[in-house]
Parts: C-alpha cells; structure tokens; sequence
C-alpha cells in the first residue's frame, strides 16, 4: 500500500499500486492495524437496552469469515447480491464482505414486500440473497426468509440463500437455502482483498422515479468513498472519538453513506438503530443518546414531527449533554420541527443542518456546515453548497437565472466524486432522467429558492414524485399497482401535505360499473399497493369519481387534482386545454361530499 497524497483531510483513501483499491480495506483494516479494538459500530438492538458493541478487528473478522463463505458458493468479482435484512452488524458485515471480494451489493430495505424484491433482484440479475430468518422491529417479528422465499420463486438467477439467524425461530429451509452462522464459523477470517478500479461498480441502490420502475442507481468506488467520508468529517464536524449516531436503515442512501461507508472510513463509532423511535414507549432516541452518549444525531423530519406531538417530557427525561450537532435528512424540514429538535432536543446549544442530497449524488451537496466559524444558520434551510458542488437556479426556458431572490429548477454545473455513474442495464434512462432536461447540466428534480444572501432553500418535487416519511416514490410506481384491479380501469395518485409525513398519497379512481361495494374495492386497492411495492406507498384516501381531468390528447392534469386537494379550486389556472372542463365541478363535488363523510 502506499496513500494517496491528495485526498485531502480524512483518513486518507488508501490505494493499491497502479491507481487500483478497495473499499473494505479502507473502511476497516487501515484502522485495525492502528487501533483493533475502537469500536465500529454500536447496534441498538430493537429490546431496549441491549446495545451490542462491535470493534474493528471482530468487524474485519466477521466481513472475512463472510466473505470467504461467498466465494466458497461461487460468488466472484462483478457478481451482484442482494441484501434483505434488518439493522445489524451482519448486515453491514454483508455490504463489506460484497465490496471485499468485488461483488455488487445492492441492499432492498427490509419492509418492502416480496414483489418489490424480486423487481430488483430480476432487474440486477442477482446470484444470491442474504438474509435473516426473521426481523424484529417495535416489539414486532417481520417474516424475512418468508417474504425471500415468496420473491426467489420468480427469480430463475438466484442460486443460493444465505440465511442467518435473528431469533431462534426455526423457518423452512429449501435446497438452495444455506445457514450462514454455520458456514461463517467454519470459514477463515482472513481474506485476501479484491484489486479494484477506482470505477469499479460498489453497489446498486433502487430508488424511485417519476415512471413506474424503479431504477438501480449506479455507485462506483473510489470518488462514492471519498465524498461519504468528506461529508462526513466536514458537514457534522466529526472528531475522532465521537459517537456517531444516524438513524436510518441501510435499505437507503442515508445508511449506505453515514451509517457505514462515511464514518468506517473515517474510523468513526457508528451507531446501527434497530427499532423505531416510539418503541418501548416516544423516549427511545433519547434514552439512547444519554446511554450511548451520542454526539451527532442525524435522523428524518418526520419522525421529529411525530415525536414533537407526543410533547417535550420524553426529551426532557434524559441527559443530552453529549450532542454537539444535530441533523436532519430526507425531506426539507418545516420550520415548526426545526425549531423544536434545535430548542428542545439540542437545547439551543447544538449545530442544526438540514441536509440536501439524494440517492444520486451520494452524498451530502447543500448543508449550512462546513462554513466560517459561528456562520449564521437559517432555520429550516439546506443553505450553503458543499466543496465543490456548484448549484444553479434554471428557468423554463432552459435559461440559468442569475442574481439572488429567485427561485427556479435545482441544478448542478460541474460533476462532483459523489454522482451516481449510470442507471443499471439502462444508461439512456439516465441520460433522460437527469441530463435532458437542462443539457450540460444534472437536473435534480426538485425546486429550490436562491435567498437575498444567496443561500438555497429547496422547495420540493418538481415532478410526479413525492416523499412520503422521507421516501421517495413516483406516483406511477402506485397507479401502476392499482392497475391491477379488474374493476379499476384508471387511476391518478399526487401527493398532499401530511402533518407527519410531509407528504401522503391521495387516489383519485374511476370504477368500470357503479358498484354499492365501493369499501370493498378500497380496501382491495391498498392491499395490492401494500403487497407490490410496501405499507407506507398505501394512500391515505382514495375518491371515487367519474372521471379524469384529461387534455384533448389523453393526459392526465395532475396539476388540476392536485389543487383539488390542497383547497385551491378558486386559483385552478389554466384549463383550456381540458378535453372537457366540467370535469373539474364533478371532481369538486366529489371531494366536498368525501370530505364532509370523512368528518362526520
């Protein structure tokens, strides 16, 4: 090995000759050789106060002895393998053990149903799954290995299911299932790791997109790494020694880049949180702050909102002595959840940063930190761009918009080490998606507001995406769903404000015959959502109408329902391109009687 002189400040990207490296060497044996036992990672097991600490050696130990058993069933280089489990340190063992040997993960978050799964494994061309024989989340046992085995019946390429184990329930085991504590404790704890290209596929992530298929974003090594670990040092001002605690699953972007890959760089303690944040009872992070004494929290807006409803008591019970920054991801968070994580959860006292990036860009792009020292910070705002990320407003036109207080289509200028590289199998989707928009620049979707001061704020989608709890999902991916019912021939989903959620989705569907048995129906369309894509892609409410506003060429106005539901009827804009602008008081009426029924 040698390091590289110019990766700059964190633990430096370590290399092999001839510009070639691997991620699980710089994650975990660059800091065994010079401190084995610093603990990685602290699992905050779902049973309250059953923190299991895991050091850098038993890390490396368990990514090896996994490792080798996946090569011993044929797992090579450039293979990809799915990965169905809950918060572990086998799961992250599982991410390492892929990178250690030059496979490609691609980690499913462990609610999403069995069609779900099977999409990404068909959609990757998977040769093997890990998981869990069962979860276990809120008190609650998820059936893991049941809903691996409902997916692999449709996936002809899956030649072996490497199971372990979460709670001593016995599950049906098949041919092609293997018990993974077994084979790992037979296996060495040494293996050699893998040479790769600094472009070198590291993982495959799915997320979703404006047309019903989710698409498999393409991260590759070295600059993926880079930009975690400087994110990571620079935007939450870890030290060495800190506790690092963000909160989401690694069945998401945020776990991949500051749950393992950011701060195992870095050589940092990270926490891995198991349950939710109301299980036993709406203390839990902050009972787990004083006991883990956590220095950065960095969680989502709407569990923050949920919490705040259950009052300041559960805060105030526990020390928080030990935060220093506070975080928040995944959707930009209103001002009335900002002020109190910052007042009551962080005292006033601790560095607030509202964080803006996507699966995409890998990691953090818009963040009021790193920035001079004691820099103001405006509540609820993403505000300053990160090192090297250049951010421009664009309007309708295509045209940049210069000058400050204006809003216009977020784009980004130049690349940056972070950006995802291709959507997998299909690289003209990518160019679509995110470069045709705006040519010469990457498009990201969302809406943003350039202050007097010249810092962002974002404003939303700009697209039939919408964010649910921090979630992505295209509205299509759910119409599609509901497209499977016979007696339903059309549908039309759009995001609506939700307290809690941010946003939640809300059906408009027209029935091929009228029918008294309009619940019936209800409830068979949310069990399809449920079981095609997961729970929280079920809406909130479905309306019945006759039909769709539609354009003379048969598109659908979402915009029109959409102002429907937000109570803005009496500025619907413009609608001469209506096949037939009646539609609209029909829809009207509907949506007054539903709601006048929902009150009742």
């Amino acid at each position: 090995f040698h390091t590289a002189r110019d990766a700059g400040p964190p633990a430096a990207v370590r290399w092999f000759l001839g510009g070639r490296l691997n991620v699980s060497v710089n994650c975990l044996d660059q800091h065994v050789e010079k401190s084995p036992n610093r603990v990685a990672l602290i699992w905050e097991r779902d049973e309250p106060g059953a923190a299991v600490h895991v050091t850098y050696r038993e890390l490396l130990d368990l990514t090896c002895r996994l490792a080798n058993t996946l090569k011993k069933y044929g797992i090579q280089k450039g293979d990809r393998v799915a990965i169905y489990m809950s918060m572990s340190p086998l799961a992250v063992a599982a991410m390492l053990a892929c990178a250690r040997i030059g496979a490609v993960h691609t980690v499913v978050f462990a609610g999403f149903s069995a069609d779900s799964l099977a999409g990404r494994i068909v959609d990757s061309g998977c040769k093997a799954v890990i998981t869990y024989n069962q979860g276990v989340r809120g008190g609650r046992i998820i059936e893991l290995k049941m809903t691996v085995d409902a997916a692999v019946k449709n996936c002809p390429n899956i030649k072996h299911v490497f199971v372990a184990q979460r709670t001593d329930n016995k599950v049906q085991m098949g041919d092609h299932d293997i018990p993974l504590d077994e084979e790992m404790a037979k296996a060495a704890s040494v293996c050699a790791p893998e040479s790769m290209d600094s472009e070198d596929m590291l993982f495959l992530l799915y997320t979703s997109g404006s047309t019903g298929k989710p698409k498999g974003i393409v991260h590759t090594q070295a600059g993926y790494l880079l930009y975690a670990a400087l994110t990571h040092k620079y935007v939450f001002d870890y030290q060495q020694g800190d506790v690092f605690g963000c909160v989401a699953d690694v069945g998401w972007i945020t776990g991949h880049s500051y749950v393992v890959y950011g701060p195992l760089c870095n050589g940092a303690t990270s926490v891995l949180f198991e349950s939710t944040p109301v299980y036993p009872d709406p203390g839990r992070y902050w009972e787990m702050v004083e006991r883990l004494k956590i220095n950065q929290f960095y969680g989502a807006p709407t569990a923050i909102r949920l919490l705040l409803n259950y009052g300041e008591e559960w805060v105030k019970k526990y020390d928080r002595s030990s935060l220093k920054t506070l975080g928040s991801v995944g959707e930009p968070i209103n001002n009335e959840a900002w002020h109190w994580f910052y007042h009551v959860v962080g005292e006033g006292r601790c560095t607030l940063v509202d964080t803006w990036w996507q699966t995409e860009t890998g990691g953090i792009c818009i963040a009021p930190r790193p920035s001079e020292e004691q820099a103001e910070i405006v509540p609820a705002m993403a505000m300053r761009p990160f090192f090297g990320i250049v951010p421009v407003l664009m309007d309708e036109n295509g045209k940049v918009i210069e000058g400050n207080d204006v809003s216009g289509a977020l784009c980004i200028a130049h690349p940056w080490p972070g950006m995802a590289r291709t959507i997998y199998g299909d690289h003209q989707r990518f160019v679509d998606a995110y470069f045709s928009a705006y040519p010469g620049y990457y498009f990201t979707g969302d809406g943003a507001y350039r202050t007097e001061k010249g810092y962002y704020q974002i404003t939303g989608r700009m697209d039939d995406v919408i964010n649910i709890s921090g979630h992505r999902l295209g509205t299509a991916e759910i119409e599609d769903a509901m497209a499977d019912h016979p007696e339903v021939p059309e549908t039309a989903v759009i995001g609506y404000p939700h307290k809690i959620k941010g946003e939640g989705a809300f059906a408009f569907i027209v029935l091929k015959e009228q029918t008294d048995n309009t619940d019936r129906i209800k409830e068979e369309l949310k069990t399809i959502v449920a079981s095609k894509i997961a729970k929280y892609a079920v809406p909130d409410h479905i309306l019945v109408v006759k039909r769709l506003p539609k354009t003379r060429s048969g598109k659908i106005m979402r915009r029109l329902l959409r102002k429907v539901v937000t109570e803005q009827s009496s500025n619907i804009g413009d609608v001469t391109t209506l096949d037939d602008p009646s539609v609209i008081k029909e829809i009207l009426d509907a949506y007054q009687k539903y709601k006048e029924k929902n009150s009742s």
